[in-house]
């Protein structure tokens, strides 16, 4: 065999292995977290690439931990929680969960929409976030599970168009390695904002619940009840380490891209993604607007269905219904009415006054609050030794799940102090 074909077998392969952890951190990249990473590069160019950096080992350890709860005990996050704790923490967690990811996908449906009109001017915005959520529940309730998946897993590739943008400009390489590698703190208002915005949009309790449901889900779809061994969650790791650091570099990739282009041109107000990607077009050229506006938009098709799947997830798994995407619609129908639900009422958050920014900071605020709570009670579980078995946290794991912890706690208590002394 030649040195290419075995270069390209040995890609296809990995490529095969790859799974819930690549679709799980790409859908952090989704249309509102790319407004806070060009808010952050807008506004103070590139001195928040370091923060990328930092998130990579904190995200890659806590969706390991939530994979790895899923595939021991066979069950998502919610279903653990439900046989293990008491039901004030369970329905604390859905209080909160609800309404946070509701306000994230109307964010995201109205992004998608802005964009959408950005790209075909005579259509109004509110017609293509209709038109979007229209596709998003067909493709939600009647492609299998083994369809959605692979859809989702292809829409990942969409993300690779922000790592071209960056290269059709101009860059001084030593700067941005620099800043990457070197942290830099403003002790403000508006930068520990941006900051906390970044750490709030990178760990996401939604996601949490994503990826250990979709490894049951996985395993299912793969026939594999067989018991947990090494090899199981050394390829689990694979996929979740490289899902993680996909999603880092793509949101360095943003920062760098807003931080040198944008901010360069003394461009530093930038709340919504449409306003970035209209303001690329004079300074970067065409070709990096319509990356940039396409990758927006293929970025909302494929963390919309993580965002109402997990909240369905959530839900089913509380009240003991019948869940899965591999079901039909009339065999779980409360699974995908929750999901049709929650894309609807996202949707209709543009008719009642809640706008896209104020949406992303209430979205924040609830996920600040949860997050500290679940990480906690994420770290519990897997240093349990009657639900995880042999498979508990290392040393390792455990100090890099007590940062994340901390860090989300220090996050949150900032986030509430800027909000109620703004």
């Amino acid at each position: 065999m030649t040195a290419p074909k075995q270069k390209t077998n040995i890609l296809l392969r990995f490529w095969k292995k790859l799974g819930p952890g690549l679709v799980t951190g790409s859908s952090d990249d989704d249309p509102s977290g790319i407004a806070t990473y060009s808010q952050a590069g807008a506004a103070y160019g590139l001195t928040t690439l370091w923060a990328t950096l930092i998130t990579f080992p904190l995200m890659a350890s806590m969706q390991e931990m939530c994979a790895r709860i899923g595939l021991v005990t066979s069950q998502g996050l919610t279903g653990t929680l439900k046989k293990h704790y008491s039901k004030p923490i369970l329905y604390l967690m859905l209080i909160f969960s609800f309404p946070a990811i509701v306000l994230n996908i109307g964010a995201d449906i109205a992004g998608m929409g802005a964009v959408g009109n950005l790209l075909f001017p005579a259509i109004d915005a509110t017609y293509f976030s209709v038109l979007f959520t229209f596709i998003l529940l067909v493709m939600i309730i009647y492609l299998p599970y083994q369809k959605i998946a692979s859809v989702l897993k292809y829409l990942c590739i969409v993300l690779l168009v922000y790592l071209i943008i960056p290269f059709l400009y101009h860059q001084d390489w030593l700067a941005i390695v620099k800043a990457t590698v070197i942290p830099t703190i403003k002790f403000d208002k508006n930068f520990i904002s941006i900051l906390v915005g970044i750490f709030g949009t990178t760990i996401s309790p939604y996601l949490f619940f994503w990826q250990a449901t979709m490894e049951v889900e996985e395993q299912k779809h793969k026939k594999q009840h067989l018991m947990v061994n090494k090899k199981i969650i050394h390829e689990m790791k694979q996929d979740v380490d490289f899902g993680m650091m996909f999603s880092g570099v793509v949101a360095w990739f943003i920062i760098l891209t807003t931080g040198t282009v944008l901010f360069n041109a003394n461009i530093h107000q930038i709340d919504t993604v449409e306003q970035a990607a209209m303001a690329l077009r004079p300074l970067a050229g065409q070709s990096a607007y319509l990356l940039f506006a396409v990758g927006i938009i293929g970025t909302g098709f494929l963390a919309i269905p993580v965002l109402s799947g997990s909240l369905s997830y959530i839900f089913c798994e509380t009240f003991g219904w019948k869940e899965g995407l591999d079901n039909k619609f009339n065999e779980a129908r409360p699974f995908y009415l929750i999901i049709a639900v929650s894309l609807i009422l996202g949707l209709s958050l543009n008719y009642v006054g809640i706008s896209p920014i104020k949406a992303l900071i209430y979205s924040a605020i609830l996920y600040g609050v949860t997050a500290p709570v679940i990480i906690a009670i994420i770290l519990h579980i897997c240093n349990n030794k009657e639900v995880m078995g042999r498979f508990t946290n290392n040393r390792i794991q455990n100090i890099l799940g007590l940062t994340a912890f901390f860090i989300m706690f220090i996050a949150a208590l900032t986030l509430l102090y800027l909000q109620i002394a703004s």
